[in-house]
């Protein structure tokens, strides 16, 4: 009896290259231009419930400016804090989930945004819920909604199990209906989290010479949920 240790590797970093657009292929088109030295439209905000790609979006658009030599930087707000003062040197900022800013950070918000269209730069800017309903100062929403404005779409089911399935093929191996089904219902439903559950299946199935079956996935996420080796 040996044991085999089975680690649920983080989800990997957010690109634009592995977010899987859906019905959101303009949006991830102008973000992709915009990140290529700033072409295109320079300010957009993206809206949509939690679990729906925003902050992968944005996240992936600032690697993909960096990449591009330009000083860019993700911020997450929270409530009551503050954007950091060095914010308004940056070439592009993404400044996710704005609902939560309060009064004297709104105002920052407005300034940084008023001094990146001064400089040419670019502002990512996401919400739950499009400007018009946001509760924030008016000059701020009107600001947010000069620019493209799109609500983030998050995958259907059907959606979800083509994107698995998609990469189960890329890494040799057929997905079954009814193992897409579980994990759509069972695990963590965001594509990420999702994506890297099935790379880590088939790496364990590979080390146990086990197909990757519903048994083999409840197995794992009993495992580890009691955070317990597997014997094999």
């Amino acid at each position: 009896m040996k044991q085999l240790a089975f680690d649920f590797a983080p989800p990997p970093p957010s690109t634009l290259d592995n977010f899987v657009p859906g019905r959101n292929a303009e949006l991830l088109q102008n973000l992709q231009r915009l990140a290529a030295a700033g072409a295109g439209e320079r300010f957009l905000y993206v809206w949509g419930a939690a679990g729906s790609g925003r902050t992968h979006l944005l996240r992936g658009a600032v690697a993909a400016a960096r990449a591009g030599g330009a000083n860019a930087a993700y911020v997450a707000c929270v409530d009551n804090m503050r954007l950091p003062e060095d914010i308004v040197r940056l070439d592009c900022a993404a400044v996710d989930d704005v609902q939560h800013l309060d009064a004297e950070a709104q105002i920052a918000l407005f300034n940084l945004y008023n001094e990146l269209r001064e400089r040419r730069g670019a502002l990512l800017a996401s919400g739950d819920a499009p400007p018009a309903q946001l509760e924030l100062r008016q000059d701020l929403v009107t600001r947010l909604g000069w620019g493209l404005v799109y609500q983030v779409h998050a995958l259907s089911d059907d959606e979800k199990a083509q994107a698995l399935k998609h990469r189960a093929a890329a890494r040799g191996f057929a997905l079954a209906d009814e193992v897409c089904a579980y994990l759509l219902t069972r695990t963590r439903r965001d594509m990420s989290s999702l994506l890297a559950l099935l790379d880590g299946l088939d790496r364990y199935s590979l080390q146990v010479k086990r197909p990757v079956t519903i048994a083999l996935v409840r197995e794992l996420l009993q495992a580890e949920k009691a955070g317990t080796r597997i014997e094999d």
